[in-house]
């Protein structure tokens, strides 16, 4: 894993994507700062992490777009595959490489705050809090990029994707506030979800039978859950979809509230998206 962090950060920086991310981080960061908090008067920096995250819609996608979709272009994925190393370090390795860069953006950064600090009260508590919530959710947001540069050999068409995905996750909430509750609707949206897991399981293993009973245990206890309680399926289409919702759990972050509860969704959110990618990996790597 050290040897493929190392590769990473030597390629961000052999190149103009290292300085150009660190460039445009400082001075979009530094555009809210002035605006949130200079020219407002306002001592809270985590009203400047809030406004900056549209950056992460260009950020990110630059950041991840190559670290598969190139190697997978130019060929070497396979020699990379075939070296003595696990898919999981692989994996793990370009990750941490993105997101010490992304951490690298955002220790410059804190000059920001110590200015602030400087010229009057800071609340270093709220602060840091809020750091560590902005932290974890662009380490989400690189998760999901990777995820996508591993589906694809174009540089282009991983940046693309990657900020369509970036805005949809930012636009959740709004997405789900508009999403149908009916009972009717819940019981289509529930049956859509176990046919695509069954579909996944049936992608993994090759097994017919394995995917079918899956799908039939899945619903059955569909049908017993709705005649026991059919009010559980009120709202499922909004529930299912503000888990995605990665802008909502940094609202305490925000308020300076470090909550366990966000900090194992932003975590959990960010192994689901690497093993996604792993599995990508091991599929192709075997067929």
């Amino acid at each position: 894993m050290p040897a493929v962090i190392k590769k990473e950060l030597r390629t961000y920086f052999n190149t103009v994507t290292g300085y150009g991310f660190l460039g445009f981080f400082v001075l979009i960061t530094g555009y809210f700062f002035v605006s949130q908090n200079i020219a407002a008067s306002n001592a809270n920096y985590n009203e400047t992490l809030a406004g900056s995250m549209i950056m992460f819609l260009i950020l990110v996608p630059v950041l991840t777009m190559r670290l598969f979709a190139e190697e997978a272009r130019q060929k070497t994925d396979q020699l990379l595959y075939a070296a003595p190393i696990n898919v999981t370090d692989i994996v793990a390795g370009k990750f941490i490489a993105a997101s010490f860069l992304f951490l690298l953006g955002i220790v410059i950064t804190l000059i920001f705050p110590y200015m602030l600090s400087r010229s009057g009260e800071l609340a270093w508590g709220m602060t840091l809090v809020g750091i560590l919530g902005y932290f974890m959710m662009g380490m989400c947001l690189i998760s999901v990029g990777i995820f996508i540069s591993v589906l694809t050999d174009n540089q282009i068409v991983a940046a693309a994707a990657t900020f369509a995905a970036i805005f949809l996750l930012l636009m959740m909430d709004n997405i789900s506030s508009a999403a149908p509750i009916t009972v009717a609707s819940s019981l289509v949206f529930t049956g859509l979800a176990v046919i695509a897991v069954a579909l996944t399981v049936y992608s993994s293993t090759k097994n017919t039978y394995a995917a079918l009973g899956f799908a039939l245990i899945g619903f059955v206890i569909m049908a017993v859950v709705y005649f026991i309680n059919p009010n559980i399926y009120d709202g499922v289409i909004v529930k299912a979809l503000s888990w995605f919702s990665v802008l909502s759990r940094f609202e305490n972050f925000y308020m300076g509230i470090l909550s366990l509860s966000d900090v194992v969704y932003y975590i959990t959110f960010m192994f689901a998206f690497l093993y996604l990618t792993v599995n990508v990996i091991e599929k192709r790597r075997w067929a």
